[in-house]
């Protein structure tokens, strides 16, 4: 008898919202990792710096890494990861932003399961 074959990869969906209160203080992190970023050529650094102090959602990019969060995990190696980041309307009590994904919308199986009937 054969044990099915499971991958090792997992792929971890977060979704972050964040209220910035000190857009300068998140446009002077950014700029000041950007400064301390040996590896980035004069041209990626202008267009990177003028991109943050524009942006303050490009600045919070430039300073929240995924890679910060899995570091630490033991038995586990980031392999790819991507995030970008934008300002929203975000109203907490709307279903929208219902955590669960519970938004109760059309496309919800459980849902279409308890009115079906």
């Amino acid at each position: 008898m054969s044990t099915p074959e499971t991958s090792r990869f997992v792929r971890i969906r977060v979704e972050l919202v964040l209220e910035i209160d000190d857009e300068e203080a998140v446009t002077g992190a950014a700029l000041q990792t950007l400064a301390d970023d040996a590896d980035l050529s004069d041209t990626e650094r202008t267009d990177s710096e003028r991109a943050v102090t524009e942006d303050t959602a490009e600045a919070l990019a430039h300073l929240v890494d995924p890679f910060d969060l899995v570091s630490e995990v033991p038995g586990v190696e980031l392999q790819q990861a991507s995030w970008s980041s934008e300002r929203i309307d975000y109203d907490p009590d709307s279903p929208e932003w219902d955590l669960d994904g519970d938004d109760g919308g059309e496309n919800d199986p459980e849902d279409e399961e308890m009115t079906v009937g």
